[in-house]
């Protein structure tokens, strides 16, 4: 198959990229990023990649494809796109944090750069579009969250993101493209090191000596999920047949506290010879839901995924990437 991965440089897209490679090296990869998270250190590190121009693309070489650009550059969305069998849309402004701190900017970017992928999929007749949202269309309901749940977000994140949804939406139901959405939980594991999420954030923290600081009493929960059993229901997602026009919760279905999941870190941290970590809390973060974890019994079902990876065995694998990592690094 012949991929187009925007955001394709950064933990996600890069994690998926391996997989590929090692799963079929008959796989053509174009890679569409901006550099502003992910870097070419970071590409460099999982492939070969070479750097073109858009025009120039064609899925006929054995190394990948890089284009540096931005998702809202509507004309460089329909060549990048050209003769890929599959978009997988990873490129997005992520987090609760920063569509607070820039709604318009978190509009635009989740808005705008996933109109454009679709158009550019409705324009070179791509049949499959997998969308990577969130449980923050969700919003505050009681969980487990589930597809046929009525979405009530709450933060600016979680409304931008429920808008690319319904475009999923639309240009199945209109246009014939089979779009796949899936709502992740919260991401962790090996290569997250420019990733802001809680796990990537509290080992940086503990690594360079500092506070791991909760936001509020740490008793919101959420639902942790291992890089490599999200990548895997990434590839069911690109290939599963009949599932066009489909929404699905992948995530581990545990219901974690942010505190119980920053006790877990410091235990695992402490066994590997990292003493003298403090926890602090702070401030209750606007936006932020108490409770969010998964049914991920539609993904069983269809998908025929279930999340594989135990919290602590992630979280131990984990923290010895960022160990491995150079100080000046983190």
């Amino acid at each position: 198959m012949n991929w187009l991965i925007t955001g394709g440089c950064g933990f996600l897209g890069t994690s998926l990229i391996t997989s590929l490679l090692s799963e079929n090296n008959k796989h053509k990869i174009r890679v569409l990023d901006n550099l502003k998270t992910g870097t070419l250190v970071d590409l460099a590190n999982v492939c070969d990649f070479k750097k073109i121009n858009a025009s120039n693309a064609s899925f006929i070489h054995d190394y990948v494809e890089f284009v540096e650009g931005d998702i809202l550059d509507e004309t460089l969305a329909i060549l990048v796109a050209k003769d890929s069998d599959v978009i997988v849309h990873f490129a997005a402004n992520t987090g609760v944090g920063p569509s607070v701190d820039d709604p318009r900017k978190d509009m635009l970017v989740n808005i705008v750069g996933t109109f454009n992928y679709l158009e550019a999929a409705r324009l070179n007749h791509i049949k499959r579009f997998v969308f990577a949202s969130s449980g923050a269309p969700a919003g505050e309901i009681e969980p487990p969250i589930h597809e046929e749940i009525a979405p009530h977000p709450v933060s600016p994140y979680g409304a931008s993101k429920l808008a690319g949804e319904g475009y999923n939406s639309a240009y199945n139901r209109t246009f014939g493209i089979e779009t796949v959405v899936l709502r992740f939980g919260n991401v962790y594991g090996p290569g997250s090191l420019h990733k802001n999420s809680v796990v990537a954030k509290f080992i940086r923290q503990a690594l360079l000596g500092e506070m791991l600081e909760i936001y509020g009493d740490g008793g919101q929960t959420r639902d942790f999920i291992y890089i490599d059993d999200l990548i895997d229901a990434v590839l069911s997602a690109a290939i599963k047949p009949d599932i066009g026009g489909q929404l699905f919760q992948i995530a581990s279905s545990r219901e974690t506290t942010v505190s119980e999941i920053a006790d877990t870190i410091v235990k695992v941290l402490l066994a590997k010879g990292v003493g003298d970590v403090s926890i602090v809390n702070g401030d209750t973060r606007k936006g932020d839901v108490l409770r969010n974890f998964s049914d991920t019994s539609k993904a069983r079902k269809m998908l025929g995924w279930k999340a594989q990876t135990g919290l602590h065995e992630g979280l131990e694998a984990t923290v010895d990437y960022f160990m491995n990592l150079k100080k000046e690094e983190l």
